[in-house]
């Protein structure tokens, strides 16, 4: 029988099945010597004596590492405008590894009732008149635009820790009752409060909440593919005079005009410029 994991505590997974039951189960055979089941993975299971053994991953069309996630349709990248402050930065290094996944990236800015200064505006503006879909949420006043964001697709929450990832599924389904937390003032950023890793039912579809992020990982990314993960270089990205422009130095560069010319954010391009090094060193950035 095929099913889905839907949850992961430890080693004991959560499937649920084609007809609707969930089922506890182990990994069989190979399946506990490494390649491990993750949330989102179709797998094939057997029960045995009443007991259910996971004994195939069925191939996956998408897998994010951190959070682990497999065949999810978009990911909701989920930004503070303050407490945690927002960061451009954060953002674009996710939304590129996101990309570079296969995985439709998408921008929550919350807790915008905290009152958003000029900076912080701006940087979310520029955003909005770009590629990646933008949803702004406040406290207590939900974006109608969550009843139908999430419906027949796999959707990981992911970003800073303090951010209101938790608070935010609280809000769209009062009855999963997430762990949250205040924000720790002397360090700036959240508590991890999440302990496992589980896909919700939520408006139609299914919202993987997994644990924070420990390390953004460009070591598997070349150099000339990081052009083709930034959401807002994909309408320019052949109207460059080489075909293997890094747009960097070359000359008669597309990216580089549509930048001069503000069609591209100058804050977009600088990140991606820091991503560029960060792949070059081939290097963790902690």
């Amino acid at each position: 029988m095929q099913g889905r994991v839907v949850r992961i505590l430890s080693k004991d997974y959560t499937v649920l099945l084609e007809d609707g039951r969930r089922v506890n189960a182990v990994a069989l055979g190979r399946l506990r010597r490494g390649f491990s089941p993750v949330v989102g993975d179709l797998v094939s299971v057997r029960e045995t004596h009443h007991d259910w053994g996971i004994e195939k991953i069925e191939k996956r069309r998408s897998c994010l590492i951190r959070p682990a996630c497999a065949n999810v349709d978009q990911a909701l990248i989920v930004m503070s405008v303050k407490e945690p402050d927002f960061s451009t930065a954060l953002i674009d290094r996710l939304s590129s590894l996101i990309m570079h996944a296969g995985i439709t990236p998408l921008l929550c800015v919350t807790k915008c009732d905290l009152g958003i200064d000029e900076t912080t505006e701006r940087e979310i503006r520029e955003y909005e008149e770009g590629e990646m879909r933008v949803i702004r949420n406040g406290k207590d006043s939900l974006n109608p635009a969550f009843a139908d964001l999430f419906r027949d697709k796999i959707t990981v929450l992911t970003g800073q820790s303090g951010a209101g990832k938790s608070t935010l599924l609280n809000e769209i389904n009062p009855e999963f009752h997430l762990e949250t937390q205040e924000i720790s003032k002397a360090l700036g950023r959240g508590k991890h409060t999440t302990r496992h890793s589980e896909l919700h039912e939520v408006a139609g579809g299914l919202v993987a909440d997994t644990p924070g992020f420990s390390s953004l990982d460009f070591s598997m990314m070349k150099a000339e593919e990081l052009a083709d993960t930034i959401p807002d270089f994909v309408p320019y990205l052949h109207h460059c005079r080489f075909n293997d422009c890094i747009h960097e130095n070359e000359p008669d560069c597309g990216i580089k005009q549509a930048v001069s010319d503000g069609l591209i954010s100058k804050t977009r391009y600088d990140n991606y410029l820091d991503i560029l090094k960060l792949i070059r060193n081939r290097r963790e950035t902690w």
